[in-house]
């Protein structure tokens, strides 16, 4: 549904960083992205989010909204313990980056030449 999707409470923005749609589940999945390591402050922002979009945004047929927090890195316990009392349906992943693009999709994507040509061609 959009990537930096705006959200309105009580005349305050709120941006929920991308809102995706299932169209099996039927439900509106909230990703919060974080470059450091989970903080259980993370899971009440998440509730937030979904407390709204449950009110405001999800349409009468379709299920309750998911929330899925994706740091860089993530202590178990802490983890446990910050979701242990929720009831709303929160994830928390990890990702991991990379200085080297697999063989497989090297195919699929511009060269750096070919991006700063783009680039260059812009200003």
């Amino acid at each position: 549904m959009g990537s930096q999707y705006r959200i309105q409470v009580s005349d305050r923005d709120y941006w929920v960083d991308l809102l995706l749609y299932h169209r099996k589940l039927q439900s509106l999945i909230a990703i919060d992205l974080k470059i450091g390591d989970f903080e259980p402050e993370h899971k009440g922002k998440m509730e937030f989010y979904l407390a709204v979009l449950n009110e405001k945004v999800k349409l009468p047929h379709e299920n309750e909204a998911i929330g899925i927090i994706i740091c860089k890195s993530k202590d178990r316990t802490i983890v446990e313990y910050s979701l242990k009392n929720s009831g709303l349906p929160i994830g928390v992943a990890t990702y991991h980056t990379s200085k080297f693009l697999p063989e497989k999709y090297q195919e699929l994507l511009p060269t750096e030449d070919e991006i700063a040509r783009k680039l260059r061609s812009l200003f």
